[in-house]
């Protein structure tokens, strides 16, 4: 390899990946989603709530964390469900999808500006974020 091509490659930046968990909140033939607020990166779009796992925290508690914030109930963690990687560019974030099997309280929309329950039908025609599209298929597959 020429200097000039290992250079290049040196040069080339690679994404900062962030560890973040997504929680399946199904009622009946539906999942909750959140509508991402203007503010945030990958704005206005549908996402499955959830966020970042904090250092030293257990998936499992970041998503009982999260839905807490974010959502204002309290959740019991099922399996993991699927996971997924999505390059943004500068960023990169790896997707831990759970199954969350009960939860306490009404949720309410703290963090996102709306929240809507939605169906195999409505979910294949929401804006949601590209990392999210790409299991979209696996998780339509879970429901009856």
């Amino acid at each position: 390899m020429s200097q000039q091509g290992r250079e290049a490659t040196v040069k080339k930046k690679r994404p900062t990946w962030i560890p973040v968990v997504a929680g399946l909140i199904r009622r009946k033939d539906q999942f909750l989603l959140g509508f991402r607020p203007n503010e945030e990166p990958v704005p206005s779009v549908w996402e499955f709530p959830g966020g970042k796992i904090e250092p030293g925290e257990s998936p499992e508690d970041a998503l009982i964390r999260e839905l807490d914030e974010e959502l204002g109930i309290t959740v019991e963690v099922g399996p993991l469900r699927l996971s997924v990687t999505h390059n943004y560019g500068d960023v990169g974030v790896i997707i831990l999808f759970y199954d969350v099997i009960y939860w306490q309280g009404e949720p309410r929309a703290i963090y996102h500006e709306d929240l809507k329950w939605a169906g195999k039908k409505e979910l294949k025609s929401l804006p949601l974020p590209e990392a999210n599209k790409k299991v979209l298929h696996r998780i339509i597959a879970t429901l009856p």
